[in-house]
């Protein structure tokens, strides 16, 4: 029988080792990849065509949920599982609508990884026991909601926020991104006007606020 192939997404290389050696002890899996942020995760899917990725929901230069969204339209036999350390609802939230097929909380139980790959690649959703019932009920009843103010920005918006506020220059935006300096600065400023923002504090506050960065970075 064909090992399920997996694609491992998380900036701590610590969290990788431990999850790659708890992987390597199941037969029928293996990591055929691993990726340290959202952006490199993304090549590496195109490559390797993994059948479950393992995505760590914050990482620099591109998030998991972002990256998530990305990686389903382009490759939707790929399923995302997204990690994470919370539990609460907006997090759940934002997964589903993502696209992801899991959600795993990083203090589950071991056991827990390896039942979220073979549900999702039997085609089913999953949710880590940490999320309780209350909370799963609740993120389901607003996925059909209005969306945020940052869902209501385009991906390519998110990606610009999330490199301003990763205290990125215009030109290393530019360069990211493969776009010229002058495109990088037009997407600033629709960023700003979508968000009545307009200086460079208030969207890393706003950023942080909404999840997309974290203050440790």
């Amino acid at each position: 029988m064909a090992k399920i192939r997996v694609l491992l997404a998380d900036d701590h290389t610590l969290f990788r080792a431990g999850t790659r050696a708890l992987l390597q002890t199941l037969k029928d899996i293996e990591i055929v990849a691993e990726a340290a942020n959202g952006r490199e995760a993304l090549r590496l899917i195109a490559v390797k065509r993994p059948d479950v990725i393992l995505m760590d929901i914050m990482m620099p230069d591109l998030n998991g949920l972002d990256a998530a969204a990305r990686a389903g339209r382009a490759f939707p036999g790929t399923r995302v599982v997204i990690l994470s350390m919370s539990a609460d609802a907006d997090s759940v939230l934002k997964t589903l609508r993502s696209g992801a097929a899991g959600y795993l909380v990083k203090t589950a139980d071991p056991a827990e990884l390896e039942l979220a790959i073979r549900a999702v690649v039997r085609g089913e959703r999953f949710l880590s026991s940490a999320v309780s019932e209350h909370v799963v009920s609740a993120s389901l009843k607003r996925v059909d909601m209005e969306q945020s103010s940052l869902e209501r920005l385009t991906p390519r918006q998110r990606e610009v926020l999330q490199l301003i506020a990763e205290s990125h220059t215009t030109k290393a935006i530019a360069a990211k991104l493969d776009i010229s300096v002058k495109t990088a600065e037009a997407y600033r400023s629709e960023l700003m006007k979508a968000l009545d923002i307009h200086d460079i504090a208030s969207l890393t506050r706003y950023a942080i606020r909404e999840g997309l960065v974290s203050l440790d970075r």
